[in-house]
């Protein structure tokens, strides 16, 4: 990482999983987790965590529409959606659910992502794992995302004078909401690593978002060697040739293996070297959580990556007190058979090599970088 730069967690969001319902994939703790995680290991000095501000309705409405904000407040008070606010607002369904706390939640996320954009500039690595709701439309919730915290913190970036941004995306599902959003800025330039076929299947490798996006859609099973491929070939040589004033990174755990949503199979100890390079290819860095629906992964994902930004060494096994935090966790979509006994231990997978495919090579030579800057 640049030397000289600390790094800063952003914590204090208080997820409501249990309203998300029985068997939705967001009825796991995730950021708590992370930060049980974290004082576990104590990785935590309370000089490097910052809470989350609530964003207010007049923030919100620098990118959402007034109508949809007053509709999610009003859903949220009655606990009921109607018919036209679901259809028109995607409020109130199986997928984005309705529940107490949702917009405090879904502001103070926002509020965060502001927050870590204004320390990016002042010289820290921000790191606020409850960020990354890079599916929210405008006027529309959306993949379980009712806000969309990325465009605000790039547009906060841009408001304090940058001109040339990038959004690296290694979610698993596609940034749909964040590249629409960004189509007709020519400050911001986006690069997507997703899962083929994959809800909400957009980001094909011809589309270009207005000129300024690279998308990299990749078979299942995409592994740390195909990753390293994409990075050396397509995301690092894009990077430096646009030398970016920031950079913003949504890093969801769902591309690792293990996740019960996505057929990515990548390692954590993977994931981690990206970010940590694509940290470096900018003076300020926002790092964003994202999707990741394994309890296991989620938390080791994230914890580890929090360790590597921070400095701080990784062990090989995991402290008693940390392996309880780990122990206690459960998850409907996954069966106790198919729990990896390793993911109660350790931080760090093993890594998870293998030949680059052509489907991948492919992806690669149709994406190209000589046309985008």
């Amino acid at each position: 990482m640049r030397s000289g730069r600390s790094a800063l967690l952003i914590g204090g969001i208080s997820a409501n999983t249990a309203g998300f319902g029985s068997g939705h994939p967001l009825a796991i703790p995730r950021v708590a987790t992370v930060l049980a995680l974290c004082r576990a290991l104590g990785w935590i000095a309370a000089a490097e965590l910052r809470d989350c501000p609530r964003a207010s309705e007049q923030q919100l409405r620098q990118f959402h529409s007034a109508e949809y904000i007053a509709a999610l407040r009003a859903a949220e008070a009655a606990q009921i959606a109607t018919i036209e606010v679901r259809e028109r607002f995607g409020i109130g369904t199986r997928e984005n659910p309705l529940f107490r706390g949702l917009f405090a939640q879904g502001a103070a996320t926002v509020g965060g992502s502001m927050l870590a954009a204004e320390l990016a500039l002042e010289g820290y690595v921000v790191f606020h794992p409850a960020g990354g709701t890079h599916h929210g439309q405008p006027a529309r919730a959306s993949g379980f995302c009712y806000f969309n915290d990325p465009v605000f913190a790039l547009r906060r970036l841009a408001a304090l004078g940058l001109s040339r941004i990038l959004y690296i995306d290694l979610d698993a599902h596609h940034c749909d909401g964040v590249q629409n959003a960004l189509r007709d800025d020519e400050r911001m330039h986006t690069i997507s690593i997703h899962e083929a076929g994959r809800w909400p299947y957009t980001g094909g490798v011809d589309d270009r978002g207005g000129g300024r996006s690279v998308n990299l859609p990749v078979p299942k099973g995409f592994h740390d060697g195909e990753l390293r491929f994409v990075m050396d070939a397509t995301v690092l040589p894009y990077a430096r040739r646009l030398r970016p004033e920031a950079v913003v990174i949504t890093c969801g755990t769902d591309a690792l293996y293990g996740d019960p949503l996505c057929g990515l199979a990548l390692s954590n100890g993977a994931l981690w070297t990206a970010v940590r390079e694509l940290v470096d290819a900018a003076p300020a860095a926002v790092v964003l959580g994202g999707g990741g629906y394994n309890p296991w992964t989620v938390a080791r994902g994230w914890t580890g990556l929090w360790g590597k930004l921070s400095g701080r060494p990784l062990p090989e096994r995991l402290p008693a007190c940390a392996q309880r935090v780990l122990a206690a966790l459960s998850c409907e979509l996954i069966d106790d058979e198919a729990i990896d006994p390793s993911w109660q231990r350790t931080l760090a997978d093993p890594p998870r090599d293998g030949p680059v495919r052509p489907a991948v090579a492919d992806v690669v030579r149709r994406a190209g970088v000589e046309w985008a800057i």
